[in-house]
């Protein structure tokens, strides 16, 4: 029984156990952005915005139209409409062709203008997807730590289990006293229990990491170790969270042009051909066709130009003031978090450190019992000590692993 329970405690030590694995951070990430409505959404809008550049150039092509009407207006008994006013009757069916002439300048603004709205949806896409992959790896993560201490109490359980029966047979036989053998069974019985409630627990943010990745899926799988290397912010200036500052900035600009273009002289030109008459004498000569030109000129619109202005300056004016906080957030928020991982590389490396100390007492207690001079209590304290060291290296850890994702989230 000695031989047999120093066996159990090297195996302690020293094991690595392998699960098998079928799913992986990506797979769960790439199927969330897939699924994800409002990515799609926001795809379809920068379709749509392509749509929108090509319906602005097809606009200032020429216009061909059909006006067709006709009218009667009787008077009886000298009752009715003045004919003056309606000729009685009239039959008229033309085709019209119109054409607006504008400078290549304002067609480029307009065009500018749907290019800026398209990048502004892009970056929305982009942070979209980030917000995305921040939750999907944050569940993921969580599910991986259950999964860890599932498994780490299976161990547990297995070990114990195997030993059991042999104490039990031992005790009967007064090797061991009945109360060292309900001691291991108080052990034996509490790891169970925790064994069932890690169980639970996986399943629970397995289920919860599958319903925020629209997977409707409820096979439950092992899932691989999280790799998740540290990202460096070097250029803050060119995240994504920033990007639509520049691209605010082009647009207001943008828009001071498109005012100033609405302010300027149109021309537009129009020509038409058909029937039309009254009906009168000579109706079946009443074919023809008319040309025209149209120019307007804005003389003084009571100062609704300078409002527009002043509008796009107090919007601008909004604009760096969030920029100035949120930069300032941004970077407070990141190198707290750097703080904070390395606060953690620090708690790790000292409970590992910690390792050394239960793996020697665990030693010394081993040569104790191989004497006869250790009591079975005394070695479960030992091994209950090592499990609960090694339970919060595997929380700081988990731990550790959410505040990286936390930076990677601001490093894109």
């Amino acid at each position: 029984m000695k031989y047999t329970l120093i066996f159990i405690i090297t195996l302690l030590l020293g094991s690595t156990a392998v699960f098998g694995q079928t799913k992986t951070l990506d797979d769960f990430v790439q199927q969330a952005i897939k699924n994800s409505p409002l990515i799609k959404d926001l795809n379809n809008q920068v379709l749509a915005a392509q749509i929108d550049s090509v319906r602005i150039r097809a606009g200032f092509k020429p216009q061909v139209g059909l006006i067709a009407g006709g009218l009667y207006a009787p008077v009886i008994k000298g009752y009715g409409y003045s004919q003056a006013i309606t000729n009685g009757q009239m039959l008229n069916g033309q085709v019209v062709v119109s054409k607006s002439f504008i400078g290549k300048d304002y067609l480029k603004s307009q065009f500018a203008a749907i290019g800026l709205s398209q990048d502004s949806l892009r970056n929305s896409v982009k942070l979209s997807e980030q917000d995305l992959r921040r939750t999907i790896i944050g569940q993921y993560i969580t599910a991986y730590g259950s999964l860890q201490q599932q498994q780490f109490n299976q161990e547990v359980v297995d070990l114990l289990v195997k030993e059991e029966g042999l104490l039990k047979k031992l005790t009967r036989n007064n090797v061991y006293r009945q109360s060292d053998y309900l001691t291991f069974l108080v052990t034996l019985k509490g790891a169970q229990l925790q064994l069932s409630q890690s169980k639970l627990q996986y399943k629970t943010d397995f289920a919860t990491l599958n319903y925020l990745s629209g997977i409707a899926d409820t096979t439950l799988t092992d899932i691989a170790k999280p790799e998740l290397p540290r990202s460096v912010v070097f250029d803050r200036s060119n995240s994504i969270f920033f990007k639509q500052y520049r691209i605010d900035s082009l647009r207001l600009a943008n828009s001071r042009k498109l005012v100033d273009y609405s302010y300027r002289p149109k021309l537009s030109a129009f020509a038409d051909g058909g029937y039309n008459s009254d009906l009168m004498a000579g109706y079946y000569k009443n074919f023809g066709v008319s040309a025209g030109l149209s120019l307007t000129m804005p003389i003084y619109d009571g100062g609704q130009k300078k409002l527009a202005y002043k509008k796009l300056a107090l919007e601008q004016e909004t604009q760096q003031v969030y920029k100035a906080f949120n930069l300032n957030q941004y970077n407070q928020q990141v190198n707290q978090l750097n703080q904070q991982i390395n606060e953690y590389d620090k708690l790790i490396k000292e409970i590992n450190d910690q390792f050394k100390y239960s793996e020697s007492l665990i030693k010394v207690n081993t040569q104790l019992m191989q004497t006869g001079d250790l009591k079975i209590a005394d070695l479960i304290l030992a091994i209950n000590s090592y499990l609960s060291i090694k339970n919060q290296l595997a929380q700081n850890t988990i731990s550790r692993l959410q505040l990286i994702n936390q930076l990677n989230y601001w490093s894109r």
